[in-house]
């Protein structure tokens, strides 16, 4: 399948409804493990709200907040039973109070080591700056779990293009370097949309995987 039949294939997908449908504070929350999930993962205000509202369309499905460390559970969203998106607490916030960042740590570190069904996180790197040993050490836990990441660059468009081809060139050689790392490295603005058809395709890609299937014809 071609680059076109895929991105037609991501838009099909994330045309369908999408709803949240639970909320965990704690591993004893989490609901039963069925179906296919992926995650969006990343540092605190890295926008991983805004990018799951781009990619269902969806303005208000999940609140983003200029505040960083709003999201405090793991909030799951149901696409029309296609898959689970789970939009994970964000980590690496210094100025969150001791006690809650250990909470968020420990919740996101259970989830990602004991889930059967999640089957990608998405790690979410802000464009706009370096990377943080927080994401490094992210990086060293879903190795040593096997959880397979591809890393998401996102704000693309608050940097200029000279400086994000670095900035994705940076990534890749970081993801080649990590063993359960795609190969692949994503830009995406949430603001413009640039880089959501192709994260869509992606998705629709991993869930024909997943499912042992080709990946549904363009046409269909």
């Amino acid at each position: 399948m071609d680059d076109a039949d895929l991105i037609e294939a991501g838009r099909k997908l994330f045309a369908r409804p999408c709803r949240f449908f639970h909320g965990a504070q704690r591993i004893d929350q989490l609901p039963p493990a069925e179906g296919i999930e992926i995650a969006l993962a990343g540092r605190s205000n890295v926008g991983k709200s805004s990018l799951l509202n781009a990619l269902t369309g969806h303005h208000a499905l999940a609140r983003a907040s200029g505040q960083p460390g709003r999201t405090q559970q793991l909030n799951f969203f149901d696409l029309d039973g296609a898959l689970t998106l789970v939009d994970m607490p964000g980590y690496g916030y210094a100025q969150a109070s001791k006690a809650v960042k250990a909470d968020w740590q420990g919740l996101m570190f259970d989830y990602l080591r004991g889930r059967p069904n999640l089957r990608r996180v998405f790690l979410l790197l802000d464009a706009r700056i370096e990377i943080k040993a927080s994401d490094i050490a992210v990086m060293e836990l879903l190795d040593r779990a096997a959880v397979t990441y591809q890393l998401v660059l996102t704000k693309a468009d608050g940097v200029k293009p000279p400086a994000l081809a670095a900035k994705l060139a940076e990534a890749a050689d970081l993801a080649r370097a990590h063993p359960a790392a795609h190969p692949v490295v994503l830009a995406s603005s949430a603001e413009t949309g640039a880089g959501i058809p192709e994260l869509r395709a992606a998705v629709a890609d991993m869930l024909a995987d997943a499912r042992g299937l080709p990946a549904p014809a363009a046409g269909r």
